[in-house]
């Protein structure tokens, strides 16, 4: 198993590649991959060694000593979490900058207590929340309106719950790390095609990364909302994951070494998150399958409409404030998926 590999610095300087990994833009799926597949020592030595420490940090996270919004809340950790860490991954278009911006994804990872199960929590963009300064608004306005740190103050006031870390990654990197893995079997929940689309149909599909990238990105499907496309994100990011536990690129230590190096070069995270904080992250974490990556769309109750007439997505309340609590005392298990 890749955690129990030991791999020193010498075997970086002369171990001889069968191959190359692209350097290409990393998408949101490779931070999910490097903080919930547990990697180990493998991943520890590469982050510590310092050719290949690029991994660049910029303040995603609120100022702690910034002056609450009327109504806004200041979320702590409860006791009951234990060790348990949410992480928001924020996926952007490549030619965009990092704050001030409209955002594609926004993912909430939820890693256990003892490391053995993620939970993702999507939520759709046209999400009508309460945007700390700004009233109500879409989700994706806290983005535009604040960057980073007003998505997480957003999101922190929506759940009631503390967010640990962020992390910023190219939404384009999708079709560059899915042909790194040799492509993925997706489950689809109905078939579409059409001119401009990519054809799939009901049930498993296989996707490159043209393909991948256009099912996850597509908005124009007949009969498609903002909430079933981020149940396609959802779907392929867990196909992704899975194959990427599997896959060559991680199980060979120099492949692996390449597989982090695009992760360096292409990935933002705050500032808070140390070396010493992605081991203890790392650590604890077993391989998963399946089973343990449980995908999640934050509750809805339907659609509705903004002061100026644009469609949005409301929040069901009741099942938001469930959520919340089992996100806070990290028992996702009563939290009913129906």
């Amino acid at each position: 198993m890749l955690d129990e590999l030991t791999i020193t610095v010498s075997a970086f300087a002369h171990a001889t590649r069968r191959r190359r990994i692209r350097r290409t833009i990393l998408s949101l799926v490779s931070l999910a991959v490097l903080l919930t597949v547990g990697t180990g020592a493998a991943y520890m030595t590469l982050v510590n060694h310092p050719e290949r420490t690029h991994i660049k940090q910029a303040a995603l996270l609120p100022n702690p000593n910034a002056t609450l919004t009327p109504g806004e809340t200041a979320p702590t950790k409860e006791a009951a979490a234990g060790g348990a860490q949410n992480i928001l991954l924020i996926g952007k278009d490549s030619s965009v900058t990092l704050a001030k911006t409209f955002s594609g994804v926004f993912v909430l990872v939820h890693i256990n207590n003892d490391g053995k199960k993620v939970h993702l929590v999507h939520f759709p963009g046209n999400m009508y929340v309460d945007v700390p300064g700004h009233g109500k608004d879409r989700i994706d306005a806290a983005f535009g309106f604040g960057g980073p740190q007003l998505l997480v103050r957003t999101v922190q006031n929506l759940l009631d719950l503390p967010v640990d870390h962020v992390a910023v990654i190219s939404y384009d990197g999708f079709k560059d790390m899915t042909d790194v893995v040799g492509g993925v079997d997706v489950t689809a929940e109905k078939a579409s095609s059409g001119r401009g689309y990519t054809t799939v149909r009901k049930g498993v599909n296989h996707f490159d990364g043209a393909a991948a990238l256009g099912f996850v990105r597509e908005r124009r499907l007949p009969g498609e909302s903002d909430i079933s496309r981020g149940r396609r994100q959802l779907a392929f990011i867990k196909a992704l994951l899975l194959k990427s536990l599997t896959t060559d690129a991680l199980a060979n230590p120099i492949e692996f070494a390449g597989f982090m190096d695009v992760a360096a070069h292409n990935l933002t995270v705050d500032n808070t998150l140390s070396v010493a904080e992605m081991r203890s992250l790392t650590s604890g974490l077993r391989v998963l399958d399946g089973k343990n990556i449980v995908s999640i769309t934050a509750p809805i109750k339907g659609l509705g409409k903004d002061p100026k007439g644009a469609p949005v997505d409301l929040v069901n309340a009741p099942r938001m404030a469930v959520l919340s609590i089992a996100l806070r005392r990290d028992d996702m298990a009563s939290f009913p998926l129906g």
